[in-house]
């Protein structure tokens, strides 16, 4: 399956790829958990041993030509990016990548020059690095997706002429060592949907359990986790499944059914995973990690069946689910998505999401995709990479944890700096340096009524000619709260363009926002953020006092 990626700002165009079972009673971890992550049947858990669930999102492009996340053209920066992921609830991200974003010399492209500045001259890896210490800052969990061997697209086997075996493990290996220690990355995607190729009994692609070393997926995939768990052993291992068990499409055309299979979604068949396993040297690192789209992305017959959507629970069973719900290893749905363009896929999308469970002993899950870019299922941003979806987010919030706290890790080490400078890649604005950003306004008022509580910090994150992005910071007192009201006043005739996770009311120079109804519960101390663009001319004050109002 091949999904389309539509360019934005910048000019980029690639192929991507694009029920419970309870067996006890462990204690439930907060957001993602502490220090590394192993698994105990089909639940993921924390060094402490409390269950946790990943309820993420995928942000691509690193596996395109740009080399690095896509969106980073656009004017909402990527931190304030990453502030909306982590206050709609998206616990871990799942970065898709390419082999050739991590060679020698590689160079990211398309990144805004006023909205991004700190990350002008950086190597893709370098950006992934700040991607990294941010997101674990926010108690965030990062999985690496090994996406495709080169970022041309897709391919059936997980190598190529080009991109033999020996450096896919190489590559895995590097990447291993070069966030060992940091609990922030807890994991290898070793490769984006292995799937048949050539016709039966004439097969070329990816297999399960056919012992043919130079096809069988469920055999590099042992050998790719266990080179990786060679040098680091506290990384999660997720492997995709593939399309056909023998790796080749069936002839429709041959009247002979004897050589016709049972096919699902590239990446999404682990039919075969209970009678042939992968066998990792390492207890407790092996999580299943099929794909599973709508009618957007292809129109399955299933979703013809009269009995639709009742039929769908026993189709995942026999794809994936039956590994988790017999307690043989976690699930962790790596994407899944729709344009929700008919309701054949907002049903799926509820019926999916549903199956996977509610609460901390659901499966896990990372949604395809945070990009609007993605040409048959969108994204939950809409084309600014600011407004949120609320028709997808909506089906999906009920099922997310949201991160909490931060993991104490130290940073990795700085990578390598490109030998060849940057400079010559394309940017979406011109290349004026942004002015300084002003400090964050101390202004934060409390207001108090029933004895609730909040503060409201206010802060100028990027500034350019005409225009800026604010940040507003919202914390609760000593005591929970189930909602809040924030208002100030501009004090030059500012105004403000666009606003995420809130609902702005303005008049004149007179701004209030309220919660959304994802991030107005707050508990005691715990805090959230919003964000806008606006303009300005002449001078940016920041507005004193900034209130809070909670209740």
């Amino acid at each position: 399956m091949y999904r389309r990626i539509l360019g934005g700002l910048a000019t980029v165009a690639a192929m991507a790829a694009t029920v419970l079972v309870v067996t006890g009673s462990p204690a439930n971890a907060a957001g993602t958990g502490t220090g590394y992550l192993h698994t105990s049947g089909n639940k993921i858990v924390d060094s402490t041993g409390a269950t946790v669930r990943l309820t993420g999102i995928n942000w691509f492009g690193m596996e395109t030509d740009n080399k690095t996340f896509h969106g980073l053209w656009a004017n909402n920066p990527w931190k304030s990016q990453l502030d909306l992921m982590a206050n709609l609830g998206y616990n871990t991200i799942r970065v898709p990548f390419s082999d050739d974003a991590l060679k020698p010399g590689a160079q990211a492209t398309s990144v805004n020059t006023y909205s991004n500045p700190d990350l002008i001259g950086l190597s893709p890896l370098q950006i992934l690095d700040k991607v990294v210490d941010y997101a674990g800052q926010k108690g965030m969990r990062i999985i690496l997706d090994r996406h495709r061997p080169t970022s041309a697209g897709q391919t059936a086997l997980w190598y190529t002429s080009g991109v033999p075996e020996s450096t896919w493990i190489s590559d895995w290996k590097s990447l291993a060592q070069h966030y060992a220690g940091n609990t922030t990355v807890i994991g290898a995607d070793l490769h984006n949907e292995p799937h048949a190729d050539g016709t039966n009994p004439n097969a070329t692609g990816s297999c399960w359990g056919c012992g043919d070393e130079s096809r069988d997926w469920r055999l590099a995939a042992e050998r790719a986790g266990n080179a990786i768990l060679s040098v680091q052993p506290n990384w999660l291992i997720f492997v995709e499944g593939v399309s056909c068990p023998s790796g080749g499409l069936s002839n429709v055309w041959d009247n002979d059914t004897s050589n016709d299979e049972d096919c699902g979604w590239w990446g999404g068949n682990l039919t075969k995973a209970g009678q042939y396993p992968v066998r990792l040297n390492v207890a407790n690192r092996l999580v299943y990690s099929p794909h599973e789209y709508a009618t957007s992305v292809y129109h399955q017959a299933w979703f013809d069946d009269p009995s639709y959507p009742a039929n769908m629970p026993a189709i995942w069973d026999k794809y994936w689910g039956y590994l988790y719900k017999q307690n043989i290893a976690p699930i962790m749905v790596g994407e899944f998505g729709t344009t929700l363009a008919s309701n054949i896929d907002k049903i799926w999308l509820q019926e999916l999401m549903k199956y996977m469970g509610s609460g901390v002993n659901g499966m896990s899950f990372t949604y395809w995709s945070w990009n609007p870019n993605s040409g048959d299922t969108g994204g939950i941003l809409k084309d600014d990479w600011a407004t949120v979806d609320q028709a997808k987010q909506s089906i999906i919030s009920p099922y997310l944890i949201p991160p909490t706290g931060g993991n104490p890790t130290p940073p990795v080490s700085p990578s390598a700096s490109p030998s060849v400078s940057p400079s010559a890649s394309p940017s979406v604005s011109p290349s004026v340096s942004p002015s300084a950003s002003p400090s964050a306004s101390p202004s934060a008022s409390p207001s108090s009524p029933g004895g609730k509580t909040c503060t409201a910090t206010y802060k100028v994150v990027n500034q350019y000619p005409g225009g800026f992005q604010g940040e507003v910071t919202v914390k609760a007192g000593s005591s929970a709260i189930s909602g809040w009201t924030v208002k100030w006043a501009f004090p030059n005739g500012q105004s403000i363009s666009q606003l995420w996770s809130g609902t702005l009311s303005a008049s004149g120079s007179n701004v209030t926002v309220t919660n959304l109804a994802y991030n107005g519960a707050l508990g005691a101390g715990a805090s959230t953020t919003f964000g806008f663009n606006g303009s300005w001319s002449g001078t940016n004050g920041v507005p004193s006092p900034v209130s809070c109002t909670a209740s």
